[in-house]
């Protein structure tokens, strides 16, 4: 049986349910459009700075942010597009904005549609239209995240997007990993390292990019949870991102469709001609052994 309740705590929260597999998200769609709960058999998956989620006046550390229209930082946080300056700060801002729920549906599945369109305060840091069509989707172990992004001015749109979601880990020292990529680049240095599956957690910070990806799905087995993670996504994501940071219970695993600093370089970056439209589509799947 699927379910679709909603509580109005600080912000109003649907909750999706598929109370046969004891299976559920939270979706908060006024802070960002985020998910910040993700169970199955009733066992939390993700990570949430509650402290931080209460803040409206701080991005969230936990939950699934949605990265939009850059993944990543730029240079001084600002870009040129026609002779002119933006300023556009890290993730971009889609992670900030309230999105308006479209569509709900409990028929063989527990579904939510979230829509978030250009608007002055948008327009003043990244001069394009835009509608952006979010679908959470949850049945048993597997959560979907449906995405279409559509061109709605008269420009040709430049970006590029992710997701960032914060996955629990009690113990990080337990974590191995599986990313289709033999080397990475390390985000803080620069360095390029070799990919062995597994990071070491007494380091402060990791924060590994491996940019050129080989296949279609990442994985992170977690032995102290008995519990194996895997992200799926289609052919536009380029790129997946290990984060972390240490002495934080998460670790993050995230597909980006191009790496850093793309408005500028233009690396794997997407465009839409106008009225044009682009479908993503990235899929969680959690194993308890």
């Amino acid at each position: 049986m699927f379910a679709i309740a909603i509580q109005n705590k600080q912000y109003k929260t649907y909750t999706l349910e598929d109370r046969a597999s004891s299976s559920s998200i939270d979706v908060v769609p006024e802070r960002g459009g985020i998910i910040t709960s993700w169970r199955v058999k009733d066992r939390e998956l993700l990570y949430l700075d509650a402290q931080r989620f209460a803040n409206p006046e701080l991005t969230v550390r936990g939950g699934i942010p949605i990265l939009f229209p850059i993944c990543g930082n730029l240079p001084d946080n600002s870009y040129d597009y026609n002779g002119q300056k933006y300023v556009l700060k890290q993730h971009g801002f889609a992670r900030d904005l309230p999105w308006e729920v479209a569509e709900q549906t409990t028929t063989d599945k527990a579904s939510i549609s979230l829509v978030l369109t250009s608007n002055e305060e948008t327009l003043a840091v990244y001069p394009f239209e835009f509608k952006l069509i979010f679908t959470y989707q949850l049945k048993g172990n597997v959560l979907e995240i449906a995405q279409r992004y559509i061109n709605t001015g008269k420009e040709r749109m430049p970006f590029s997007t992710g997701l960032h979601p914060y996955f629990l880990a009690i113990d990080k020292s337990q974590l191995r990993f599986e990313i289709p990529a033999m080397q990475y680049r390390d985000q803080r240095t620069g360095a390029i390292r070799d990919n062995t599956g597994c990071f070491d957690p007494k380091l402060e910070e990791i924060d590994a990019a491996f940019e050129r990806v080989t296949g279609l799905a990442a994985s992170a087995y977690d032995a102290s949870r008995d519990l194996r993670i895997t992200v799926s996504y289609t052919a536009a994501y380029s790129t997946v991102v290990f984060w972390t940071i240490k002495d934080k219970d998460y670790f993050c695993l995230e597909p980006w469709t191009s790496p850093r600093n793309s408005l500028q370089t233009g690396d794997r970056l997407t465009y839409l001609e106008p009225g044009a439209s682009s479908l993503m589509l990235v899929r969680l799947i959690a194993t308890f052994f």
